[in-house]
């Protein structure tokens, strides 16, 4: 219960520094994207706002016991496939295309819209498709 209830506020909180920041507009993440038109650097800065408290806080925690999470590991993951690649590449796309990604999308459903429910209704298939997909088959397809 106590992980539900840290995950919960933890999720409120990232939330409010999304709407803050205006990182729920998608035209601020578009703008960002646009390098040859009207780019908008404000999305730099809240990304480096966030490294600058995560990065100390990571350092200081690797290796240790975290009262809600257990074990924290002691380096990052070394182990990257096609399958991360494929799955990042099309992240990338989609939030380029839509300017929204999942957290911002989910905060959206707070003032719905059309394009909001579009977004969310998709990626709740992509993963719906991703977890009836045998591994095998995910693998194959992968390379």
């Amino acid at each position: 219960m106590r992980k539900n209830i840290a995950a919960f506020f933890c999720g409120l909180l990232f939330a409010a520094g999304l709407g803050v920041s205006g990182m729920t507009l998608p035209t601020r993440v578009v703008g960002f994207l646009d390098f040859f038109g009207g780019w908008d650097y404000s999305l730099m800065f809240v990304m480096g706002g966030a490294i600058a408290v995560y990065l100390p806080v990571w350092y200081a925690m690797k290796c240790r016991k975290s009262v809600l999470a257990g074990n924290l590991p002691c380096s990052a993951r070394k182990d990257t496939d096609a399958r991360l690649f494929i799955g990042a590449s099309i992240f990338g796309i989609g939030w380029g295309l839509a300017g929204i990604c999942p957290g911002p999308g989910i905060v959206l459903l707070g003032r719905p819209s059309v394009e909001t429910a579009a977004f969310v209704a998709a990626m709740l298939a992509g993963m719906l498709v991703h977890r009836a997909l045998p591994r095998k088959q995910i693998a194959a397809a992968t390379g």
